[in-house]
């Protein structure tokens, strides 16, 4: 088989598992007109029309299905052995895709990122900042990064990140013009800076803690975003109350950009875990991943790196 045919069938592959042009032409590199035309040009020479396309969704054809069944499990072992070759290599290679939010990068990954890559420099991360509880295997990727306790049974899960807490915290500015409330419930009362997770999801409620006793709050405002750091933003820019992870504001509250309310109604959350399904052999580079970002740190980690 010519190299050209075998890269039609990974095309093909790439459109029939993301049932769209557009996804597959940017995972492979190319443009979704490349990509159509090679798609026509693959089902010319088979004499078989493999996707049925609409203005707005392309799906598999009957014949399609037969051929992704049949060549997607041949394309994962070649994917497999080719990175099982980087154990020959002086050091790990490849690429890691991972799913997670951008709070989890600034608090379990970002403090490491830059000793792990200078360790391993033929190693690439993708990190794609999703806050939608995207399926890591459907979507192709290698991790994703979700507190311990909301991770599948049928998943690896590795702890990354110690417990932690949300606070409430508002700027200066808006305290002078709105007397702080003495508990959660009064929260109703107060412009919020809200966060939704996925597009056709809820708003997310604020979750409390008194005496044992668990409950959320849902409050209002006119501002919803679906990332913590753009919410930790609007606080700072005065526009309401957020309810973000104690960490991230700590230097905030240091120099009194940001003050918290409602310390005594704050519960903690387990730590954040990189969880992935089960290998039979994980590539060298995954492996080391891991093992770089594994919580509490590994004593020694990259020792050589610093000055």
């Amino acid at each position: 088989m010519s190299l050209t045919k075998i890269h039609d069938l990974q095309a093909f592959l790439a459109v029939a598992q993301d049932q769209s042009f557009t996804k597959a032409a940017a995972r492979l590199g190319v443009s979704p007109s490349a990509l159509s035309h090679a798609m026509r040009a693959l089902e010319a020479r088979l004499g078989v029309r493999l996707l049925a396309r609409t203005t707005r969704n392309v799906a598999p054809t009957q014949a399609g299905e037969r051929l992704m069944r049949s060549i997607a499990p041949l394309f994962e072992q070649i994917t497999a052995e080719l990175e099982a070759l980087g154990e020959l290599r002086d050091k790990p290679s490849g690429t890691i895709r991972v799913s997670c939010t951008d709070d989890q990068i600034e608090l379990c990954l970002r403090p490491k990122l830059a000793a792990f890559l200078n360790h391993y420099p033929d190693i690439t991360l993708e990190l794609h900042v999703d806050y939608g509880f995207t399926n890591v295997v459907e979507q192709r990727f290698d991790a994703g990064i979700r507190m311990g306790e909301a991770v599948s049974k049928d998943m690896i899960a590795t702890r990354i990140g110690p417990d932690w807490r949300l606070m409430v915290v508002g700027s200066p500015a808006y305290f002078e013009r709105n007397r702080a409330p003495a508990t959660p419930y009064a929260l109703t009362g107060h412009a919020c800076v809200n966060i939704r997770h996925r597009p056709a999801g809820a708003i997310y409620a604020w979750e409390f803690e008194k005496d044992g006793q668990a409950f959320s709050v849902k409050v209002e405002g006119q501002l919803v975003f679906n990332s913590t750091m753009h919410v930790l933003n609007a606080a700072l820019d005065g526009i309401g109350l957020a309810y973000v992870p104690e960490e991230l504001v700590a230097p905030y509250l240091a120099d009194g950009r940001l003050r918290e309310i409602l310390p005594d109604w704050c519960p903690r959350f387990q730590g954040f875990h990189l969880y992935y399904p089960n290998r039979r052999q994980a590539s060298p580079a995954f492996s080391a991943f891991v093992e770089a970002f594994r919580f509490p740190a590994k004593p020694g980690l990259f020792e050589s790196e610093q000055p």
